[in-house]
């Protein structure tokens, strides 16, 4: 009958730790801890002075005081009742503790998600064990969110606040798109593509640089996959309103803000490697593209590569700051000081002449 009654026991205290991903020493501490806090409201005593023991065999508690067996009769049952509370709150705790260190292995890795509810401008996201929250920094701002919709989320990392530990999710950071490549491509996974760098405006467009660290290998188009198979799936993952341009890295700074740059072509580079800025002169036909919208496209380029970058255009009358601004300069023709036009008769031609010229100034 005892080896029954131990087997029991033991069975239980071995389910509830692997129910709960927890060491069963834990259980038992709680446990303890549990019947001490009892034996204390029910008969008092200082905490210093009395020591539980539980076997772990059998499950049967005895209370000591200055190695003296003062359990009271039927004591037993008095604590379970007592102490249930207790050990269950322990038990949540250390589940709890077990699952955050189990997530704290995981940050800067991507996990399947569903939205569970909306919680202020915060997003609280079911992660599997555990629950993940997504503030509005890390939202995509022109994607909308639902409940129940099931997403890729991005492990930020463990934020400690007033309630406990939060995991911190993201649809936002660069790092899911870095995942998402990584899932997708199996070259990126064993380690015969890198990613160098990404430049990311989260639901609008990602520049990423890849290199081979195999010969043989192409990087862009392991990344594009047959027909964009790859890079489709991956922007299908960021809810198909995000732009993914794959460049190849190169180590010559010169090559590789030409590639940064594209679609625009036929880019000259001039490097100041001092202050690290790079001049690019764009074949005036293409300045828009070098430039992109509002200057998207060379704010990406400038993060990717860690240059700054000056556009123009090769026609020495346009000018770029990068920003997407262009202006005419002035050339030696067009003289800067305002001219006047005279009253006398004049033919038709000159006339014109002189109201460009007044135009131009």
């Amino acid at each position: 009958m005892p080896a029954t009654v131990r087997t029991e026991f033991a069975l239980a205290l071995n389910q509830v730790a692997i129910e709960r991903g927890i060491d069963p020493t834990v259980v038992l501490d709680s446990i303890k801890a549990a019947i001490l806090a009892a034996y204390r409201k029910d008969y008092g005593g200082d905490l210093e002075e009395l020591e539980v023991t539980v076997n772990p065999d059998t499950g049967e508690a005895r209370v000591f005081k200055e190695k003296k067996d003062i359990t009271p009769p039927g004591f037993g049952r008095i604590a379970a009742q007592t102490a249930k509370q207790v050990i269950l709150q322990r038990i949540r705790e250390a589940e709890k503790k077990a699952i955050i260190t189990d997530y704290s292995t995981r940050i800067k890795t991507i996990t399947n998600g569903m939205v569970l509810r909306f919680d202020g401008p915060n997003i609280v996201v079911d992660i599997g064990r555990a629950e993940g929250v997504m503030p509005p920094e890390e939202q995509i701002q022109n994607e909308r969110y639902r409940l129940n919709q099931r997403l890729t989320f991005y492990i930020v990392g463990i934020r400690q606040t007033p309630k406990g530990d939060e995991i911190i999710v993201s649809r936002a950071d660069k790092g899911l798109v870095a995942g998402l490549f990584k899932r997708e491509v199996p070259e990126v996974a064993n380690g015969s593509v890198e990613i160098k760098e990404i430049a990311r405006e989260a639901g609008h467009r990602t520049k990423i640089a890849v290199n081979s660290t195999q010969s043989g290998v192409d990087p862009v188009g392991s990344c594009v996959g047959q027909k964009g198979v790859r890079v489709q799936a991956v922007i299908t993952e960021l809810g198909g309103i995000e732009k993914v341009d794959i460049i190849q890295w190169h180590d010559n700074p010169s090559i590789f803000i030409t590639a940064a740059l594209s679609p625009a072509k036929d880019i000259d580079v001039t490097l100041d490697e001092k202050e690290r800025k790079a001049l690019a002169r764009v074949p005036n036909e293409q300045l828009s593209q070098a430039i992109g919208r509002e200057g998207q496209n060379a704010r990406l380029a400038a993060k990717l590569t860690g240059w700054k970058i000056d556009i123009r255009g090769k026609d020495p009358e346009v000018v770029s700051d990068g920003n997407g601004e262009e202006e005419k300069k002035p050339t030696d023709e067009v003289k800067p000081e305002k001219k006047t036009v005279s009253k006398k008769t004049k033919t038709e031609d000159e006339t014109k002449k002189n109201i460009t010229v007044s135009d131009t100034n």
